[in-house]
């Protein structure tokens, strides 16, 4: 790395031509080509150039590429050392790294350091031993019948109590609301209450504002930063506190805080009422709710697909229900599990629009992947769940249309999918453990939901992503509430 070497004038002199480069670059390359292509590798700076000015559309530029490529592709940074990566969407590639060979393919350092200010040393973040610990007590959590009874409690109870309400009100006021908002707030307090056993109550009227989720958005945001920038390059800004990892510092003492609080909180309240028997929260942020998170996606892909919803009602309207005070009904989540057809779309939604539309991995030996290329220590592979999602050769020709009949059999059951074509829950022996959480939230919210109320897109609002390694909508999902005539 002779060039952190230079003198002052030197490296100015440096930085001035990447610029002027750059500047070649966007206006006069990239701007002839409307096809997605392949990123050309330049001397020096390889293709970042090309990265630099698609990160903020990151996850549809590399869906390109990789459909141009058939699955694969390896991105050279130049010069720039960490910047060796292999890209990948391919099942094949995916179950021999996730299943085949799970042990050459751990997170790695890299991942550790990345992800360390938010996740620590947590199941997510960790390798071997610790990691296989964690997994255990974990799956010892979540097999107990007082948890899987205390998730059913606290979401109908969400719902009930928080989720309904709002959206009422939302309705009588005739004022757009940000939906992916009030799917967040609706997880982050459900993911709370079964982390902490408390409730923030950040889904009320009024919307409070809520530290803690804005330091999770800053934070996700500067992680996605660091994994597109040279590790040299991040840990300098690290090191000087500025730009993205001071955003990200900052955003660190939020969520430590909250943590601290949250846990004194509910301690005090058990010391208060002196409660001795088996209670089934604080489970050490060893689930990992996103996946609820992605309801929003869902009921915009209702919006755009009005057959599906039609279906679902129809569906919902045979299964039993109650009704609360104010005449809106709610379900039994044990009566859910029978709908094929709203499982079905909601593996659907989940599948176009993964939580996590990316995984990453190390390698610690040379090894010959399916699709041919070698994978050495040194590379970092990434696998795109969401560009999978979008390969004919993957999905078939419909591959990026919403379509629930896709995970329906012939004799009207739920189809099996191979977990290494479907990633949002994982594969091989890291596959999440709160898979079926997951669904008991999103069934509990989206039943109720779209049984009381439709939703209309305000005119004129666009849809693009948010630069963040959370799949989220940047300007968020701005629509109006109707509530439907229940019967």
């Amino acid at each position: 790395m002779a060039w952190l070497s230079l003198s002052p004038p030197e490296l100015l002199f440096f930085i001035c031509c990447i610029h002027l480069f750059i500047y070649y670059f966007r206006y006069f390359v990239s701007s002839k080509h409307k096809q997605p292509t392949v990123p050309v590798c330049w001397p020096v700076v390889g293709m970042m150039p090309a990265l630099i000015f698609n990160i903020h559309d990151l996850h549809a530029w590399a869906t390109g590429i990789l459909q141009v490529t058939g699955c694969n592709f390896f991105f050279s940074g130049g010069w720039f050392p960490g910047m060796k990566l292999f890209g990948t969407c391919d099942p094949l590639n995916i179950q021999h790294i996730f299943t085949s060979n799970f042990k050459n393919y751990p997170k790695g350092e890299e991942f550790t350091d990345i992800f360390d200010i938010v996740l620590g040393d947590g199941i997510f973040n960790s390798d071997g031993d610790v990691w296989r610990t964690q997994r255990v007590k974990m799956q010892q959590l979540i097999t107990h019948s007082c948890f899987h009874a205390y998730v059913a409690k606290s979401s109908r109870d969400k719902v009930e109590k928080a989720l309904l309400p709002f959206l009422a009100h939302a309705a009588k006021q005739g004022h757009a609301i940000d939906l992916q908002d009030v799917c967040l707030r609706f997880t982050f307090d459900i993911a709370t209450k079964l982390v902490f056993g408390v409730d923030p109550n950040s889904l009320s009227i009024g919307l409070p504002t809520v530290p803690f989720a804005r330091a999770m958005d800053d934070a996700m945001a500067s992680v996605l930063f660091r994994h597109a920038m040279p590790v040299v390059i991040w840990k300098l800004l690290q090191k000087l506190n500025l730009g993205t990892e001071k955003k990200l510092a900052n955003a660190r003492k939020v969520i430590d805080r909250f943590v601290e609080e949250t846990i004194e909180k509910r301690r005090a309240e058990k010391k208060e009422t002196k409660q001795i028997e088996y209670c089934p929260d604080l489970l050490s942020s060893y689930i990992d709710d996103s996946e609820t998170g992605q309801v929003d996606k869902f009921f915009w892909l209702l919006m755009q697909n009005p057959h599906v919803e039609e279906k679902i009602l129809g569906e919902l309207k045979s299964v039993p229900k109650s009704f609360t005070s104010d005449g809106m009904a709610i379900f039994n989540p044990e009566e859910l599990t029978k709908l094929v057809y709203l499982h079905a779309a909601l593996s659907e939604a989940l599948r176009l629009y993964p939580p996590v539309p990316f995984e990453h991995k190390g390698v610690v030996k040379d090894d010959m992947l399916p699709s041919g290329f070698l994978a050495t220590p040194g590379v970092k592979i990434l696998i795109s769940t969401y560009s999978m999602a979008r390969m004919e050769g993957v999905w078939g020709k419909d591959c990026s249309e919403f379509k629930p009949e896709r995970w329906i059999s012939d004799n009207g059951k739920l189809k099996y999918e191979p977990s290494y074509k479907f990633l949002s829950f994982n594969t091989g022996p890291r596959t999440c453990l709160g898979k079926n959480m997951a669904f008991t939230q999103m069934k509990a919210a989206v039943a109720a939901v779209v049984y009381n109320f439709y939703f209309e897109v305000v005119e004129g609002h666009v849809i693009t992503p948010k630069i963040s390694i959370i799949l989220q909508m940047k300007n968020g999902l701005m629509v109006k509430v109707k509530q439907r005539n229940v019967v």
